[in-house]
């Protein structure tokens, strides 16, 4: 990703509380990000090159307190809340310097200091490859799901803009737009790594899609999705959203039909059609007292509803939603004088009662 998507989506990320991991060869700007994210949102910056830090640089020193240990807070602790701690070399740190990082990604504190409410916290590090003098690679599932991954590859007229503004040599710039090939000998960013879903990820992924604008999920949401929860599971998920957003939702088919809907849904898909089914289906199983009320209330259009839907729809997907209704008549107490009272008009119908009846 360019140097600007990347620094977009960790403002995002760093946004929702959670934390930003941006893999890239050296000097492609990874601290340039996060430089210029604390200076746009007016904090300070603390960077911490862990792969130069001991134990004790990173956790502070323990203390004697009447009969207790405790640690002193480190020279790098922050004062405030309105604070972006870079950890940067992740993956160039000792194993004894990493986790004590996972007790600051986990819980925001480390020992007995806690980070001020509304510390942000972000990292970097190099992709594994030869190249790189590292302690050890990064394979702990445990550890890496704990970050978004994002891969940055500054482009050439992006790298020029950036260039120009920060007083590099005209000469130097013209080069590099006649000959972008030089900028950078590693094009490409391997981090060897097989991120895959887990209930956490998917909650940090919701944290950080719930402050998404659509725009956003279009551009971003790919990208973002399989930097947590993995490439099959991202490309599977927005293929799902991307479906969902086009259909109606339950309560539009039921209690809104209009002419538009219509037009949307003659024009949707075999699949987006079943889908739409398995979710009607659902919405009136999933009864409560407020939607028990709105649908006996709303009963005879309901009805009116589902019988123009079985004019778009095939015959045996029109003939499930009532059979659907009957069945939970059937096995419901709660709430069975709600599925009486539909099957009562769906009977009053003759456009559904012919599809029942075939």
């Amino acid at each position: 990703m360019k140097v600007e998507d990347v620094k977009y989506l960790s403002k995002l990320i760093l946004e929702a509380g959670e934390v930003p991991l941006v893999w890239g060869h050296f000097g492609v700007g990874k601290t340039d990000v996060a430089r210029e994210i604390a200076e746009e949102t007016g904090r300070k910056l603390i960077i911490l090159v862990i792969s130069q830090m001991e134990p004790g640089d990173l956790i502070g020193l323990p203390s004697r307190e009447g009969d207790k240990t405790v640690f002193l807070r480190p020279d790098w602790w922050p004062e405030s809340g309105n604070t972006l701690i870079m950890i940067d070399e992740v993956n160039r740190a000792h194993k004894s310097i990493r986790n004590a990082i996972m007790q600051l990604l986990i819980d925001k504190r480390i020992h007995n200091h806690i980070l001020p409410e509304g510390t942000w916290v972000m990292a970097a590090a190099n992709p594994p490859d030869e190249d790189y003098d590292q302690v050890e690679l990064i394979t702990d599932p445990a550890f890496m799901s704990r970050f978004f991954h994002l891969e940055i590859t500054p482009e050439a007229q992006e790298w020029i803009a950036w260039a120009e503004k920060n007083g590099v040599p005209e000469p130097i710039r013209f080069f590099i737009d006649s000959y972008p090939e030089f900028l950078i000998r590693d094009t490409v960013v391997s981090m060897r790594l097989q991120i895959r879903p887990s209930p956490r990820s998917w909650y940090k992924l919701g944290r950080v899609f719930s402050r998404m604008s659509e725009e956003d999920v279009k551009r971003y949401g790919y990208v973002l999705a399989a930097g947590i929860v993995g490439a099959e599971a991202a490309r599977t998920f927005l293929d799902h959203l991307e479906g969902v957003t086009k259909l109606p939702s339950p309560e539009e088919v039921l209690f809104g039909m209009s002419e538009s809907l219509e037009k949307r849904l003659r024009k949707a898909s075999t699949a987006e059609l079943t889908s739409l089914i398995v979710r009607l289906n659902d919405y009136l199983e999933r009864m409560n007292s407020e939607k028990a009320k709105k649908l006996v209330d709303s009963a005879s259009k309901v009805a009116e509803s589902v019988a123009r839907l079985t004019e778009l729809i095939p015959r045996d997907m029109a003939f499930s939603i009532v059979r659907h209704v009957e069945n939970l008549s059937q096995k419901t107490s709660n709430f069975r004088f709600v599925y009486d009272t539909l099957l009562e008009e769906f009977a009053a119908c003759p456009e559904i009662s012919s599809v029942v009846g075939d």
